[in-house]
């Protein structure tokens, strides 16, 4: 039987980045799955939606492609 854990992310936390929500998208079984799913290592998100957390990879493509036209990032 797995054990799932729960941890709770400091407000801190939440404020550097724009996770929020309680889907992710598991590499392991390559679909969406809830927050007591599988490992976080296995998986991206949160995500608000099961539906945003299944095109994760728009958002990640969106966000290079931000970090690549970013000069200061250079």
């Amino acid at each position: 039987m797995r054990r799932v854990v729960r941890v709770a992310m400091p407000d801190e936390a939440r404020r550097l980045g724009d996770a929020q929500g309680e889907w992710y998208y598991c590499f392991v079984h390559q679909k969406v799955e809830p927050l007591d799913g599988c490992h976080q290592a296995d998986r991206m998100g949160p995500y608000p939606t099961p539906e945003e957390a299944e095109h994760w990879r728009d958002r990640v493509a969106a966000r290079n492609e931000e970090w690549d036209d970013d000069d200061g990032m250079h």
